[in-house]
């Protein structure tokens, strides 16, 4: 899920709890609560539990809020452009210090090209081999010094612009629907 799938910032609130206590308030009834506690007793019983030794609900609780813990994974994706990504580090704090965070570096020129070569690979051009495969290394470059020219701007002008993979993939698309339309266009009547 990315940050701008997010329609209100109570499913933050509800996520930011789940990661810092293992539940969220008022989610499940009393009733239901000790439920899943007796649920739960067997497998307490295997890990945990001592021959003999009863439980207490408060005891399976725990114990069943710490398996959810332990067995919940989420995957969220925030941009760092912009001001929503301080002010939810802010509000969120579990967001940000329960989590693992990856920063993604930008592509390889090598990865580059071979993305080009799987979008461009079934597209109909009408040119060479050669010159198809040239086009793929044109596009891993042009991303490329795009990505330069971005810190270049960031020196000169103190503001940051972001190139992403997303950029690159409708960078890729972006020239599929030029060339067909424009290929469209041409007249090829035969004389």
């Amino acid at each position: 899920m990315t940050d701008a799938e997010i329609k209100s910032e109570s499913f933050l609130e509800a996520i930011n709890s789940m990661l810092s206590t293992g539940e969220i308030p008022g989610l499940i009834p009393k009733e239901d609560k000790d439920v899943f506690c007796l649920e739960c007793k067997n497998v307490w019983t295997k890990e945990v539990g001592v021959k003999g030794v009863e439980p207490s609900l408060l005891e399976l609780w725990i114990f069943f809020i710490s398996r959810v813990k332990d067995c919940l994974h989420m995957i969220l994706a925030f941009s760092p452009v912009g001001t929503k990504f301080r002010e939810r580090a802010q509000k969120f704090p579990s967001l940000f210090s329960q989590c693992n965070i990856d920063w993604f570096l930008p592509w390889p020129e090598d990865a580059l090209v071979s993305v080009a070569h799987k979008f461009l690979g079934s597209f109909k051009i009408d040119s060479t081999a050669s010159v198809k495969s040239a086009l793929e290394v044109h596009m891993g470059k042009c991303h490329d010094l795009v990505t330069e020219v971005c810190g270049i701007y960031f020196q000169r002008m103190r503001r940051n612009v972001y190139v992403t993979p997303k950029s690159y993939l409708s960078f890729i698309d972006l020239y599929k629907d030029v060339y067909q339309k424009k290929y469209d266009g041409i007249d090829v009547e035969e004389a």
